[in-house]
């Protein structure tokens, strides 16, 4: 089974892609999301590093457990053969109600048949006012493609 579009990637697959990211990570759906990934893939979260589905299952539902009315925007950064590199930004709120802006990169690589293998996230966290937000929901089909503002 393949999960298109594949490598190698061109600008239209590279931004179809991060595309499809961002739309599965809006859900928030642990087992969903871990599907785009191969049965062995590698992350390195922050500070953790888990392999396979059912640990990257396990680590996004203790991350949306506490990462409360997730929001996230992802935006091309870079691509070659089968690499993407991607910078973002979502917004949450915690249990006490504080919200939380976090910023990021990732680089993915990913296998010959579309499933991302690897995956390493460095991410930054700026505790906002709910007044500050500006990332709503999933991304509006308009906005598709507009590079989020760095403030």
């Amino acid at each position: 089974m393949t999960r298109p579009p594949l490598p190698p990637f061109d600008a239209g697959t590279a931004a179809q892609k991060v595309q499809a990211a961002e739309n599965a990570w809006n859900t928030r759906d642990p087992e969903k999301v871990a599907q785009a990934y191969s049965e062995d893939s590698v992350w390195r979260n922050r500070d953790e590093f888990v392999t396979g589905r059912a640990e990257i299952a396990d680590l996004l539902r203790r991350k949306w457990a506490r990462e409360l009315d997730y929001a996230l925007r992802k935006d091309l950064w870079a691509f070659e053969g089968n690499r993407i590199a991607v910078r973002f930004q979502y917004e949450s709120r915690d249990v006490d109600g504080q919200w939380w802006r976090s910023y990021g990169n990732e680089l993915w690589e990913f296998d010959d048949d579309g499933y991302m293998r690897r995956r390493e996230a460095s991410i930054d966290d700026v505790r906002i006012d709910e007044s500050e937000r500006r990332i709503h929901g999933p991304r509006p089909e308009a906005e598709r493609g507009a590079v989020q503002p760095l403030r």
